[in-house]
């Protein structure tokens, strides 16, 4: 239910209330209806999700870092199928790291005792951790799809294939976590730029930095990146509502990317425990955590990041902390249980709602533009 009364939130806004967007700079690119972009988010959604929110009028991401070439084709596919609306394919595009045999052993033997409370084989071979960095074929696949938008995680990738991305006629987005960082983006070819505050949850976009401690919040984040570039700023962490979407656009935004607030709509790949622990979240819920992947990522507290956590020097490095975690993932979840599963979500995981993502999507367009209305009054 909204906060504001008196709000039609099911329906689309009449022209009149469009306008009142303060900065249409984002709507006018990405040719939505509103300036909302749904987070991608690797491993809890895919095509469904982005469609729904699509036709609630937001720009529909397709989270791509951990699917093949031929499951990107086939999901991109079914997203065109199904809505007319651009769509936003996401990738990440950090440098890979090998796996020390050192370093898994060592994270092996720290995980132990799970191992053996749960049954599971740690000599058993297990599949390594699928989050692979932008390449030449998924560069084809670009090319081929021609998404009308791609976004990056950790930087941009190399200046060759940007270069292909760009000449396939896509706008690139990618996520600054400091003004430097943003600054670098826009010299580099980003066309908008995400500022993603410390409170939002998943993978932190770091990668001119890696001084956790030092992660400005959305609030400070975002006007000192609105005044460090000229290309427009997406806001992002700790947006779940209309008041968080209008407080970006008075800090200069011209856009919001919002990935919590749609983790308990029916369309997402939550499981049932995970929804069931998103639902009870609080303000305090969540942490910055390393165990999970081996690179800092805000999530809610789960058992291991309690017990060998949040911050960890065994973790092995991005993605090869989450490969020793699989088999203990999926047995305990077996058991219903989420202590070894990846609950990504932001500082604002309590203001989520279990509502279908179109409905969801207007009326968080419909709360932010009466909310900037009354501030206008």
């Amino acid at each position: 239910m909204s906060y504001l009364a008196g709000i039609d939130a099911g329906h689309p806004l009449n022209s009149c209330e469009q306008t009142m967007w303060p900065d249409r700079r984002i709507i006018e690119l990405l040719k939505t209806e509103f300036p909302i972009v749904l987070a991608p988010m690797a491993g809890v959604m895919d095509a469904e999700l982005v469609i729904a929110a699509a036709q609630g009028g937001a720009l529909g991401s397709l989270p791509s870092a951990m699917l093949t070439a031929e499951k990107a084709r086939e999901q991109v596919n079914i997203i065109r199928q199904q809505v007319s609306a651009p769509v936003n394919m996401n990738f990440f595009c950090h440098k890979p790291v090998e796996l020390e045999p050192q370093s898994e052993a060592a994270w092996k033997q720290r995980l132990s005792s799970y191992y053996k409370e749960l049954g599971v084989d740690p000599a058993a071979p297990v599949n390594a951790a699928n989050r692979a960095p932008f390449d030449a074929a998924m560069c084809e696949i670009v090319e081929e799809l021609k998404p009308e938008v791609v976004s990056f995680h950790f930087g941009l990738p190399d200046k060759a294939l940007l270069k292909r991305v760009k000449a396939a006629g896509c706008l690139v987005m990618s996520s600054a976590t400091i003004v430097k960082e943003a600054i670098w983006l826009e010299q580099n070819g980003a066309d908008i730029i995400i500022a993603q505050g410390a409170e939002a949850g998943g993978h932190r976009g770091m990668f001119l930095t890696a001084n956790i401690s030092e992660q400005p919040g959305t609030f400070a984040l975002v006007p000192q990146v609105v005044d460090a570039v000229k290309v427009p700023v997406i806001a992002a962490g700790g947006i779940a509502d209309g008041r968080g979407i209008a407080a970006a656009f008075a800090l200069g935004a011209a856009g919001v990317q919002i990935g919590t607030a749609y983790l308990r709509c029916p369309e997402s790949r939550v499981s049932a425990p995970a929804r069931a622990v998103l639902s009870e979240a609080l303000d305090d819920s969540t942490v910055v955590t390393n165990v999970m992947t081996g690179r800092p990522a805000r999530g809610v507290v789960n058992r291991l990041m309690r017990e060998v956590g949040p911050i960890s020097p065994d973790a092995p490095a991005f993605p090869h902390a989450a490969t020793a975690l699989a088999p203990l993932k999926a047995a305990a979840e077996k058991l219903g249980r989420v202590d070894f599963t990846n609950l990504w979500a932001g500082q604002a995981v309590r203001l989520g709602r279990e509502m279908p993502a179109a409905e969801l999507t207007r009326t968080l367009a419909a709360e932010a533009l009466a909310r900037m209305g009354q501030m206008a009054g």
